[in-house]
């Protein structure tokens, strides 16, 4: 029988009590993707909300549609850290996570939470306070498991509280935890109201000539600004995003959300249960009803991510994309938005021009216990470390700027 077999189905008791908890023990669960029931997914929207460090892709209504449609390993599970009882506690943390065969371009064996192309945080779902035992029984998990090689966690905030406490963590056990990549992507955060903010983030003359767009644009037909945070005419409007996105570049290349029916399907899946929720935003500009730009949000707690944006590029010429995005900075009108993070990808030409601050995003990769994955671990930190130096790149960790 393997360490998985083991694990699966049972739990992982730890002796130890934080203080705050609603039970004296935790329990940590390997859970089969497939075994879903009505109590989890109350417990998983429970701990949503009180997450320490919101993520909306590993919540219940993103994650499920993503398991149903896209390929993953038959191994895969939800690691679950209940208060005490599986499925009668409070549930305190959730990560999908599983074995990989490849390592990058490596044949390298390991252990990863689990991410797709149209995820684009891993941060793990915790309940406030308890960040450290979190990875103390999510490492004891693994250490039993018979998963091999190493732990690999993609795409955590760096510096956030969860990176915090891993390196806590990692440093109490005396097990090497490596920030091995970090990318810069924009966030939009700041006390300013919009208009003072777009004032001065972004420069006179290209405001200047974002006016004299909207204005040519205007003298085409009639123009409208909508915004929608309820349900209400969804199921068109998603159809009109999809036609938008598959007739631009991303169509062409083949990388638009409606060129398989897989991705088309999770999209409308995701955005629906977002709208179930309460946790959807999105905006759109029209010129005689016809739709120019559009964009999604979706809402956690007191944050927003960026998820997708869509725009007639016929009309590229009057800039329906960034018109849609400086309407879409009214967000820091909002009192209960606190940031919303772009999503997009490091150095984008377009946002990063309107959104001055940035969210850095890592991936780190940790020991586990045995010789054979320390070897394998320490094998594979050498070979990166060797093509860091002959490409010449620097791994930026923005926590020892801090310090």
């Amino acid at each position: 029988m393997s360490g998985l077999q083991k694990l699966e189905g049972k739990d992982i008791r730890a002796n130890r009590f934080r203080e705050g908890l609603s039970a004296p023990e935790f329990r940590a669960v390997l859970h089969p993707v497939a075994e879903m029931d009505a109590n989890l997914i109350e417990a998983w929207s429970e701990l949503a909300r009180q997450a320490r460090e919101p993520n909306i892709f590993y919540e219940q209504w993103f994650l499920r549609p993503a398991l149903d449609q896209f390929d993953h390993h038959p191994e895969l599970r939800l690691f679950l850290l209940w208060a005490g009882e599986p499925g009668h506690s409070q549930l305190l943390g959730l990560l999908p996570i599983g074995p990989d065969n490849r390592f990058g371009r490596w044949p390298v064996p390991h252990v990863q939470n689990w991410m797709h192309h149209n995820c684009f945080l891993g941060t793990p779902l915790v309940r406030k306070g308890s960040e450290q035992v979190f990875w103390e029984q999510l490492l004891t998990a693994l250490d039993l498991s018979a998963w091999p090689g190493f732990l690999h966690i993609n795409g955590m905030t760096i510096g956030g509280p969860l990176d915090q406490a891993l390196r806590v963590v990692c440093g109490d056990q005396k097990r090497r935890c490596d920030l091995v990549h970090s990318e810069a992507r924009a966030l939009l955060q700041s006390d300013l109201a919009s208009e003072a903010y777009y004032e001065a983030t972004v420069r006179t003359k290209k405001r200047k000539d974002l006016r004299r767009q909207a204005k040519r644009l205007s003298e085409q037909g009639d123009v409208t600004y909508a915004h929608h945070i309820d349900a209400m005419g969804l199921d068109q409007w998603l159809d009109e995003f999809l036609q938008l996105e598959k007739a631009g570049w991303k169509g062409e290349n083949g990388s638009a959300l409606d060129c398989t029916p897989e991705t088309s399907a999770f999209f409308r899946q995701a955005v629906a249960g977002a709208a179930a929720a309460g946790q959807l935003e999105r905006r759109d500009i029209r010129l005689d009803g016809k739709p120019l730009a559009m964009l999604v949000n979706f809402l956690s707690s007191d944050g927003g991510f960026g998820f997708k944006t869509a725009f007639d590029e016929e009309y590229s010429r009057f800039s329906p994309g960034v018109l849609l995005q400086i309407d879409n900075l009214k967000f820091l009108d909002q009192p209960v938005i606190d940031w919303i993070d772009s999503c997009a990808a490091q150095d984008h030409p377009m946002i990063d021009s309107i959104w001055s601050d940035r969210r850095h995003i890592g991936r780190f990769s940790i020991e586990l216990k045995g010789m054979s994955r320390r070897a394998v671990f320490r094998g594979v930190r050498l070979g990166e470390a060797l093509m860091g130096k002959i490409r010449g790149r620097a791994i930026f960790d923005p926590t020892e700027v801090q310090q």
